[in-house]
């Protein structure tokens, strides 16, 4: 990875791109420490303190602190994340949609805008719920029209900056953009993370029991990340033959290439989903001030609050881990079976003259590539679900409550290996061009 990154800057093109893309994030962070005007930010700080639970520590990774600062970057790219995944969603249920997908360039670009009216759409909608449900409450230093529209637009014009600077990177910088912002929102949180797990285990402890517990947390780490490597580069390669064909004097096809299907083939979407999920009663339940009666709606919210699961004295209420386990399963099959349809797939390759070794085209082929992905649909979201649980057990047992878990390293990890094999096919690219220009 350090070759790489040396030997990219040894070109001019890409050395550029990256300059660039750390020009962007630096305008990400500074926009992340400006406060949105006519707010107290002494209020929302106060309101995350008397939280129990973590369920707006996702949101808050997923700002770089900005939410929690209510900065003017503090919805920050979940909107555009938010409306990407409805979008895709509604590829099914709208044909016209569907029908744009398969365009090519120009229905790139039509869902692109769809994407980006949405996004401006949800921005507008979440901001106004902020201004007008925390306003009441006193996040804003007056609550009338004009301070509530001031923090409207802010919050806004906020979101759709960071979009189009995320549109901008993908253009001009390297890598994907709105991915790289979401990066560095997370990395930015985990110096902060550190100095927790520092206080907590470290700090104030005997050497021998510093340097033990300094070990086992820095071991933890480095076991995840390379799980998590291992997990984002495994793939399934299905062996493909395409026949020969005589045109004339002329041999055509003949050739073997493969179907490299990934295991973890629905990437982070199923935990966003599923965390999504069980966190948003608990965050509504945390605006309207409910949650801490005796009541079997504040048993149920105690179960969705992953703070309670893993934890020896609430036991009972680990049922929540398995629905989040069931969830992110679920998710892991219905996500893959909107981005990977196996008929299509055997379809262009009956053809194109292409068959699976030893499997007959047509109905055949379908039903042996859907066997094939619902066994590594499993095995990628087993894996998802392991690296998930680690978080949850070292916070329940040991109460390292840090704001990077298991979907964060996930995304850290991801966008990184993703990055680095974008800048090298650039770099392969640049080779290839300078040997036909000679």
């Amino acid at each position: 990875m350090l070759q790489t990154v040396r030997r990219a800057f040894q070109v001019e093109e890409i050395r550029q791109r990256l300059f660039f893309t750390f020009l962007m994030l630096i305008v990400v962070r500074l926009g992340s420490e400006l406060p949105t005007p006519g707010v107290d930010p002494t209020y929302i700080q106060n309101f995350f303190a008397s939280q129990t639970g973590d369920a707006f520590n996702f949101f808050d990774a997923f700002t770089g602190g900005s939410f929690t600062q209510m900065s003017v970057f503090a919805l920050s790219i979940t909107p555009y994340i938010t409306s990407s995944i409805i979008v895709q969603l509604l590829t099914i249920a709208i044909p016209k949609l569907e029908e744009l997908q398969k365009e090519g360039e120009e229905g790139r670009k039509k869902m692109t805008a769809i994407t980006r009216y949405l996004t401006v759409a949800l921005a507008l909608i979440e901001s106004a719920a902020m201004a007008i449900g925390f306003g009441r409450q006193g996040l804003l230093v007056e609550f009338n029209f004009v301070n509530a529209a001031v923090v409207i637009m802010t919050l806004t014009a906020g979101s759709t900056l960071l979009m189009w600077i995320g549109e901008r990177i993908t253009e001009k910088g390297v890598g994907n953009g709105i991915s790289i912002v979401l990066l560095i929102n997370i990395l930015s949180r985990i110096p902060q993370d550190f100095v927790t797990l520092y206080s907590q285990f470290i700090s104030g402890k005997s050497l021998a029991n510093a340097a033990l517990a300094a070990v086992i947390i820095l071991l933890i780490l480095l076991v995840v990340i390379v799980f998590v490597i291992i997990l984002q580069d495994a793939v399934r390669k299905i062996p493909v033959q395409y026949s020969q064909k005589v045109v004339g004097r002329k041999t055509i096809g003949g050739q073997s290439t493969n179907i490299p299907l990934k295991v973890n083939t629905a990437g982070v979407i199923p935990v966003i989903f599923a965390s999504s999920l069980m966190q948003f009663p608990v965050v509504i339940a945390s605006f309207l001030g409910k949650g801490d009666g005796d009541g079997i709606g504040s048993e149920i919210l105690r179960g969705l609050n992953s703070n309670n699961w893993c934890d020896p004295s609430n036991l009972q209420y680990s049922w929540g881990l398995i629905v989040y386990i069931l969830l992110t399963v679920f998710f892991a099959y219905f996500y893959t079976s909107i981005t990977f349809n196996p008929m299509e797939i055997a379809n262009n390759m009956k053809k194109s003259g292409g068959f699976i070794l030893g499997i007959r085209p047509g109905k055949p082929t379908v039903e042996y590539l859907t066997k094939i992905l619902n066994y590594i649909i499993f095995i990628g979201a087993c894996g998802l679900v392991i690296v998930q649980i680690i978080p949850f057990f070292f916070n329940g047992v040991f109460g390292a409550n840090v704001s990077f878990g298991g979907t964060s390293m996930i995304i850290i990890v991801g966008v990184v290996l993703e990055t680095i094999k974008k800048v090298e096919s650039m770099m392969l690219v640049r080779n290839y061009k300078g040997f036909l220009n000679t």
